[in-house]
């Protein structure tokens, strides 16, 4: 392991010698991940990109995307853009990316079932803010606002999220 991976651990999050506190999936961590299932995935995930609400916040990074109106993300697991990014309108199953709450102002995206998606296998694992401190989410790893935003601004496309 490196010092520039984001590694889950009982203490929280370590990345670059810091530890931020986080909260992980209602499920548990699961090495059967499953869609629906609350948990977080174990193993080595990588980033493989940051969007952000551009009426909420400046450009964390210039590889950053903003999030835009219309996008969404499938969930369901039986239609051929399952866990991609999408674009309303769109009939199946889908989560929307530009939220009332300020949750998805800021996501780091994961490549868990990316590229060689399986179908139910799981969808939108992130890094994104948390609701309040101990919350759950649904499979994603959440931090505070501010420490969310530090890890941003010094993560790259590649870097490593390991969930033993």
């Amino acid at each position: 392991m490196s010092p520039d991976d984001l590694v889950l651990t009982p203490r929280g999050v370590r990345f670059q010698g810091r530890y931020f506190p986080c909260s992980i999936g209602k499920g548990g961590i699961s090495g059967r991940k499953r869609e629906g299932d609350g948990a977080t995935p174990r193993g080595v995930h990588k980033i493989v990109g940051m969007l952000y609400r551009a009426d909420r916040m400046a450009e964390p990074r210039t590889w950053a995307l903003a999030i835009g109106k219309d996008d969404l993300w499938c969930d369901a697991p039986g239609h051929q853009d399952y866990n991609q990014q999408v674009r309303a309108p769109f009939q199946d199953s889908h989560e929307a990316l530009r939220r009332a709450d300020p949750l998805y102002d800021l996501i780091l995206l994961t490549d868990w079932n990316w590229r060689d998606v399986v179908a139910g296998r799981g969808s939108a694992i992130f890094l994104h803010q948390w609701r309040r401190p101990g919350y759950p989410t649904e499979g994603c790893i959440a931090f505070s606002r501010s420490d969310l935003h530090w890890i941003a601004s010094r993560i790259v496309p590649g870097t490593r999220v390991i969930v033993p």
